[in-house]
Order: structure tokens, then sequence, then C-alpha cells
């Protein structure tokens, strides 16, 4: 339980401060909510990727920074990017300056439009996403991958997207609403789905 008596996931639980905010608002108002935009869904699986290795409060933090640098995940103006765009985003110390996260993001912003709208991106993404199931009672029971995401990379890899493993592509899921990996006794309501 927190500070504002609600019961929430283990993971956004702290001590109460700007990143306790930060986390805390994430993951009321955001994380397992479902997100049919297409262009909302490349910016989350561009973020998963830039998270791989990393603590979601450093994506959180420059999240701003990243929406700037990648032109608001605007799949059409990101497969744009030429070799000198990645020399701007490697400077930029507002994101994580990752040479093969950013080459990825290009790419996976090159397959994306290959797919045609970014309603295409999202319903390939949402083709994916499980029966519901019941919440989990605790963390411990929240996997790492599924048989689903574990198709959703394959097929994603097929087309040419990059840094979609598995695991990632579960964190994107959990994400945007497709599983819902609240614990049973969190606040946040089911959704709809």
């Amino acid at each position: 339980m927190s500070d504002d008596g609600l019961v929430r996931c283990g993971w956004a639980i702290g001590r109460p401060g700007p990143d306790f905010e930060l986390y805390r608002d994430y993951h009321d108002q955001e994380w397992g909510q479902p997100l049919r935009d297409g262009v909302a869904l490349f910016e989350r699986m561009s973020l998963e990727a830039f998270q791989s290795g990393l603590s979601w409060l450093i994506i959180l933090r420059k999240r701003e920074n990243f929406r700037r640098a990648f032109a608001g995940f605007d799949t059409g103006i990101v497969a744009g990017f030429t070799d000198a765009d990645v020399q701007r985003l490697l400077a930029d110390q507002g994101i994580v300056r990752n040479r093969a996260k950013i080459e990825a993001t290009i790419a996976n912003a090159r397959a994306a439009a290959d797919l045609g709208s970014p309603d295409d991106l999202a319903e390939l993404l949402w083709s994916f996403a499980p029966p519901a199931r019941p919440r989990p009672a605790d963390l411990s029971e929240i996997p790492s991958a599924s048989v689903e995401s574990k198709a959703m990379a394959r097929e994603l890899k097929r087309r040419g997207f990059r840094f979609v493993g598995p695991t990632t592509a579960y964190a994107l899921m959990q994400a945007t609403g497709m599983v819902d990996d609240h614990v049973r006794d969190c606040w946040v309501a089911p959704s709809a789905g």
C-alpha cells in the first residue's frame, strides 16, 4: 500500500518524490491500459527496446526527449532518417545514446511503414493478444515471456523489426493492455481490452 492508501503493483511502490510520482502515474494512468493507436504503439515498442537492460524509470525520465528526437514517433518521418540523423541522435544527451537501439528504431519505422498505415501496425500487434485471463495474485506469477510474445517477436523479426525479442514483446503487451498483469489487489480497474 502506498501513502495515498491505494494498493498498487509492487513495482510501482516507492518513496515519495518526483521519481516515485513518475512511476506511480505511469502505473496508474497508462500501464496495462488498452492502446490501439498505431503511432502510440510504435512509441511504446521503441521505448521498450531502449529500456532493454536499463531501468524503466530512466526511459520515463527521458520520454519527452525521445518524442522530440524521434519526431513524435511518426513512422513516416523516422523511416526517412539518414546517417546524419543517427549521428544527431548519438550526440543527444536527452536520450539513451545506444547506436544499435537508435538504428533499430529507424529500421522498425521502415518496417512499420512497409505495413501501410499506423493502424496496420496496431492490427498486427493486437493479433497476438491472448484471451483474457485472471490477474496474477502477485509479481511472482508474471512471466517474462509467453507463447504469444514469442510468436509476436518471430513475426516482427520476419517483417524486418529489430530489438523485439520475446521479453520485449511481452513487456509491450503488458504496457499496452494486450495482457492485464496488474496484480489482483491493485486498485486499477481491469480494462475492457
